[in-house]
């Protein structure tokens, strides 16, 4: 028997004992369903229609440019795009992907943003990808970076250099999801440093799994056009509604 038998073999064993399910359902799927069921292929919706021009959110009036938000904020990142908008589904998966061990979800997440982003992150130019780091302490504790895990995908496919070590935490912030917009912004003040890259920085494209207010990616964009950077990106697996 060949290698490539025994691969094929080994590789039926292992989806028997770990079968691959859906990233929105969780239900038992096949290998070639590409990480979703048929069910939820056709009921999760990608974040199309129209968006705001800032952050990529879904408008809820398509004859804005910008969303709420971004009319009251001065960002200090350029622009970003997400795959999904906030809902039911997607905020499961995302939870199962960073509390639940669910790494696979990350392959799917990398891979849909490069399929639905693709042309867009060549009309940014950009020169590198960072994931959005997490705390050491939190990183040990969980024992993955689910934005690292999903970067390296989308680089990957786009033929795009991601560079992990440069960008860190440097402080261990409380739970964004329990402070509101002004508290997150003062709990993610000097929460990020670059340190370590020498490759000039002109346009960093940021990824992580989820974009709400902006805090976060705003403060590395600080960080890093103070550092050089001419434009920041980022792209997230989904967004928050307008």
């Amino acid at each position: 028997m060949n290698c490539e038998k025994l691969k094929r073999g080994a590789d039926r064993i292992l989806a028997l004992i770990y079968p691959e399910r859906c990233v929105f359902c969780d239900l038992t799927i096949g290998p070639s369903d590409g990480g979703i069921c048929p069910g939820c292929r056709k009921s999760v919706e990608e974040n199309t229609g129209p968006v705001c021009f800032k952050c990529g959110r879904r408008l809820k009036d398509e004859r804005e440019e910008l969303c709420d938000s971004c009319r009251k904020i001065r960002h200090a990142f350029d622009t970003g795009a997400s795959v999904y908008p906030y809902s039911e589904k997607v905020v499961k998966s995302l939870y199962r992907l960073k509390y639940e061990n669910r790494r696979r979800y990350a392959l799917f997440y990398g891979h849909a943003m490069a399929h639905r982003h693709r042309d867009t992150v060549k009309k940014w130019g950009v020169d590198v990808i960072m994931p959005v780091p997490l705390h050491e302490k939190r990183l040990r504790s969980r024992g993955y970076n689910q934005a690292a895990l999903s970067a390296r995908v989308l680089g990957r496919e786009l033929g795009i250099e991601v560079e992990e070590k440069a960008l860190t935490r440097v402080k261990n912030t409380a739970a964004l999801k329990l402070l509101d917009p002004a508290k997150r912004r003062d709990n993610l003040k000097n929460a990020f440093k670059i340190s370590g890259y020498e490759v000039k920085l002109k346009s960093v494209l940021l990824v992580d799994d989820i974009y709400t207010t902006g805090s976060t990616v705003d403060e590395i964009s600080k960080v890093l056009k103070a550092a050089g950077a001419q434009r920041v990106y980022f792209l997230t697996a989904a967004a928050g509604s307008d």
